[in-house]
């Protein structure tokens, strides 16, 4: 490990995250009322929305799947405030059951553009998943459907998750220290 080399302590290990994301899926297969899309925000979602997506099969639904980008971090650790779409979706979501899927709730405001944007382009309904939940970092009143996991104002990699574009291939979530 090199000096400048974070180092980064398990918050939620490999089969921690497999055993949630599986009652997740069953929690979803039991509220979805109709044929669903999944809206993937990219792009730290991408390991848990296709673990998610796996599990939901096996829980007896089929989602068809988009992705799109939504942004207010760039490299950094902290959010600039403003939410920018990068990356629209290909498929139309009018009149259609969506499930947002996107990596971490903090301030609620990239979630709530993705559910305004859903709801404004005419779909039947709009449900949200969020693999982790910083609620004391909420800026908007928006709360998730489904959640995997609530966890302090940490900063956390892994599992899709980053440090300025690394250890998003990391199996397990992890916190990196502050000494």
């Amino acid at each position: 490990m090199s000096v400048d080399e974070p180092v980064i302590d398990v918050l939620f290990s490999e089969a921690e995250i497999a055993a949630r994301v599986e009652t997740l899926a069953g929690e979803i297969a039991g509220a979805q009322n109709g044929e669903l899309l999944i809206v993937v925000i990219l792009k730290g979602s991408f390991v848990f929305a296709a673990d998610l997506i796996r599990a939901l099969d096996r829980a007896g639904v089929a989602p068809q799947v988009d992705f799109m980008t939504l942004s207010s971090y760039g490299v950094g650790t902290r959010s600039s405030g403003v939410v920018r779409l990068t990356r629209d979706l290909s498929e139309d979501v009018g009149d259609r059951h969506i499930l947002i899927v996107d990596d971490i709730l903090e301030s609620g405001r990239t979630l709530a553009a993705a559910r305004d944007m859903m709801l404004d382009r005419g779909a039947a309904s709009v449900l949200t998943c969020l693999l982790l939940d910083k609620a004391e970092k909420r800026v908007l009143p928006i709360e998730a459907d489904f959640k995997g996991f609530v966890i302090g104002d940490r900063f956390v990699v892994g599992y899709g998750l980053d440090l300025a574009h690394r250890f998003r291939g990391l199996p397990y979530i992890g916190v990196v220290r502050q000494d």
